[in-house]
């Protein structure tokens, strides 16, 4: 976690002649991990079209309800069916 900090930091500051490279390897990460972060801040800045974390969690959230909501809906409307029939 420490790392991954550090690492945020480093990037808004200006690293000057540093590669996204040699980040990584000074603080034992991948380069993917690393370009991920400078993306992830960039969106976060304004810079670039895209979701920030919390919209993203935001989401992921809103999406995972959504799905639970069309399971109760599709129980429901399968106990009413039953119901009516039982009726008959």
């Amino acid at each position: 976690m420490a790392a991954d900090k550090a690492g945020r930091s480093l990037l808004r500051s200006p690293h000057g002649d540093r590669s996204v490279g040699q980040i990584a390897k000074d603080f034992d990460l991948t380069e993917t991990a690393v370009r991920l972060w400078v993306s992830q801040d960039e969106v976060a800045a304004g810079e670039r079209d895209g979701l920030t974390s919390s919209e993203r969690e935001e989401l992921a959230a809103l999406r995972r309800e959504r799905r639970r909501l069309h399971e109760d809906v599709e129980v429901l409307t399968r106990a009413t069916a039953f119901f009516v029939k039982e009726t008959r």
